[in-house]
């Protein structure tokens, strides 16, 4: 390992939070609203003019987001998310201080499977660990609604992704927005053939300003070490 070996190891947080956020807002529309739906129809040039009962999606304002993982990028999350009507949910290790529930007017679930049983939208937004490793199991996701939808766009091993795939497939599972997989750039190919799917290729953070900022953070980080100091985004400070 790195501390094995004596490298030290630094990384660019904060950055990428508000364009992650924007991502998951992003899937939940795209979702629950059927855009992908839409857009294949006029790709192929089959639109025979507008239906009262064509691609029928569901409303968010007022609906429940649970936030499963309330760091930066779920904080940012649920601002967008109030601003949409939503209601926030979440479930951390730790609750937070009563003036960030505050903030946003978010209510902490103790029990994951209590929150996800009842939220209409679950975004997973908690970094991968040996203890969320298929966080959201199969069991876990046969307590959701039926007409609920999962979005995950932090890492793709805190699903259970072959037992969500049964789900969807079964119409268990309203549907999911991932921008993360299990197997890294493997997405399961039966999610592809699936209409209430939304895969994209990990673009949570790619925009033309998170990446000028994370390459100011790196050379920050090189420079500092380099003079014979402490790395301000070092990852292991008891290496120091």
């Amino acid at each position: 390992t790195a501390r094995q070996r004596g490298i030290l190891v630094s990384n660019t947080p904060g950055v990428l939070s508000e364009d992650t956020a924007d991502m998951a807002m992003a899937l939940i529309l795209a979702v629950t609203r059927r855009i992908p739906e839409g857009q294949a129809i006029m790709q192929t040039g089959d639109w025979a003019g507008w239906s009262p009962m064509a691609l029928l999606g569901g409303r968010i304002k007022g609906r429940k987001l649970g936030i499963l993982g309330m760091g930066r990028v779920g904080q940012a999350l649920a601002k967008r998310a109030r601003c949409f009507g939503m209601e926030v949910h979440y479930h951390n290790r730790r609750r937070l201080h009563e003036s960030i529930e505050a903030e946003h007017e978010a209510t902490w679930w103790e029990s994951l499977d209590q929150m996800v049983s009842r939220v209409d939208v679950l975004s997973i937004n908690c970094p991968h660990t040996p203890s969320t490793f298929h966080l959201i199991t199969a069991r876990r996701l046969k307590r959701m609604k039926p007409d609920a939808v999962i979005v995950n766009t932090s890492r793709g091993e805190v699903i259970d992704e072959n037992a969500l795939t049964r789900m969807l497939r079964a119409g268990e599972s309203a549907g999911a927005g991932l921008d993360v997989f299990e197997h890294g750039t493997e997405a399961n190919p039966r999610l592809r053939a699936l209409p209430n799917v939304v895969l994209l290729p990990h673009m949570g953070s790619a925009t033309r300003e998170a990446r000028a900022e994370m390459g100011e953070k790196v050379l920050i980080n090189i420079q500092t070490f380099a003079d014979g100091h402490r790395p301000p985004d070092l990852v292991v400070p008891g290496m120091l």
